[in-house]
């Protein structure tokens, strides 16, 4: 065996905190999450769940008698309602452990337009006393939240224009 030299470099593995990665788990309070993931999941859930339930309601009512769809739709509608909340608050547990702060600051969800700071708190760099860091953004997450936003933008001007139009005439009515 030969002597080790004081001046020889070092033989281990050097890993950089920066470059290791959590993975995303999206029905577990545990982990991490981002801010874009966070917004295109939890809208992008909450909206692909009321599409499965409009079809399902639309199979439902069109084979069932009238007199027992009622209380099939109310739970049809009540378990895709709870399976979206159930989800939204894991993320958003995700998302507050992304912060470094306890899941418990979900709660924050039941107050109104509260939950929107979840969208531009920035998450701690590298990894933190809830795990890695999660993976950076791909191209699907950006197009994502682009498409829910132009979604968002398309129903306000949905609603806007014909109530500005309507305001219009109504002003040249009156001769103004």
């Amino acid at each position: 065996m030969q002597p080790t030299s004081p001046y020889a470099p070092p033989q281990g593995e050097l890993v950089d905190e920066l470059d290791t990665f959590g993975t995303i788990k999206v029905l577990s309070a545990s982990g991490r999450i981002g801010r874009l993931r966070y917004i295109s999941y939890s809208l992008g859930i909450a909206i692909l769940a009321m599409l499965v339930m409009r079809l399902i309601l639309v199979a439902v009512a069109a084979s069932i008698p009238a007199d027992v769809v009622k209380p099939i739709v109310l739970g049809i509608v009540g378990l895709t309602y709870l399976g979206v909340i159930v989800v939204n608050v894991l993320l958003t547990i995700q998302r507050c452990h992304d912060f470094n702060v306890t899941g418990w600051l979900s709660l924050i969800l039941l107050i109104p337009f509260a939950p929107l700071l979840f969208w531009v708190i920035p998450g701690t760099r590298g990894a933190n006393d809830y795990g890695a860091q999660p993976p950076p953004n791909g191209w699907a997450a950006v197009i994502a939240v682009g498409l829910i936003f132009l979604l968002v933008i398309g129903i306000l001007a949905a609603i806007a224009i014909p109530a500005y139009q309507d305001y219009v005439a109504r002003a040249h009515a009156m001769g103004m």
